[in-house]
């Protein structure tokens, strides 16, 4: 493994977008990820409902009240397995970039394989291959050779969380544990940045929002602050205040 150095603020990603990327420029994670803790086991027999729900949507991203960008995104069984797509634009300084990511897990919440792409002023891409708690990554640069990197970490479950595509916090806030609720620790995976480290989700029980009764769970880094608004367990809504930042569901 070659181990990434410490740093409390992560680049750009690759296509240089915002500072407003919820899981980019903005997070500080440690250099070694630490392992997200398992519910506990249901007793045998018992029956327990699917983690993961079929979804499709539409996120607008707003900057200062301002709209900058969009993601379609869309989450599908695949046999026993699952598939989160998602294609954002953002419009930035150098022209509109395209952000690309498939993902494909398992029905507890580990990633098997994940692709993401951008294009604009730069392209990039690179895949990503897990084995047990080991990611095996290679990016593809323009004008560059391709090159690898891998991290392992210390459970198979790890979260992705990757620059403009919002709809991978619908399935954070699956995997998180609403019986068990209190600050929940999970491993994390930022694509674009090619950084690990560790997120603490925590429920601050329902808000009424624009006169609907919406959950609200808190996400935290050492630098980041993020609040999720679920309908059930659909994010509708993301603010990252310290950012001014605002994803919104149509």
């Amino acid at each position: 493994m070659i181990a990434p150095k410490r740093r409390r603020g992560l680049r750009p990603a690759a296509a240089g977008v915002f500072a407003l990327l919820l899981a980019g420029a903005a997070i500080g994670f440690p250099a070694r990820a630490h392992a997200a803790p398992r519910p506990g086991q249901p007793s045998r027999g018992a029956k327990t409902p699917p983690r993961f729900a079929a979804d499709k949507g539409k996120f607008r991203i707003l900057m200062n009240g301002q709209q900058v960008g969009k993601e379609d995104f869309e989450i599908s069984p695949k046999g026993d397995h699952w598939i989160a797509r998602g294609n954002s634009e953002i419009q930035g300084a150098e022209g509109v970039t395209h952000i690309a990511g498939t993902l494909e897990f398992d029905a507890d919440g580990a990633p098997l394989h994940y692709e993401w792409a951008t294009q604009g002023a730069k392209k990039a891409a690179a895949t990503i291959a897990f084995s047990g708690a080991t990611a095996s990554i290679e990016v593809r640069l323009e004008g560059a050779r391709p090159f690898t990197q891998q991290f392992t970490f210390e459970s198979k479950r790890v979260a992705i969380l990757d620059d403009n595509l919002y709809h991978q916090y619908t399935l954070l806030a699956r995997l998180y544990d609403w019986e068990k609720k209190g600050a929940q620790t999970f491993s994390v995976l930022v694509p674009q940045e090619m950084t690990p480290g560790t997120v603490t989700v925590e429920s601050l029980g329902s808000r009424d929002l624009g006169g609907k009764k919406l959950e609200e769970l808190r996400v935290q880094t050492e630098d980041l602050e993020v609040d999720l608004f679920l309908d059930g367990r659909r994010v509708v809504r993301l603010v990252a205040p310290a950012s001014n930042a605002e994803i919104i569901r149509e």
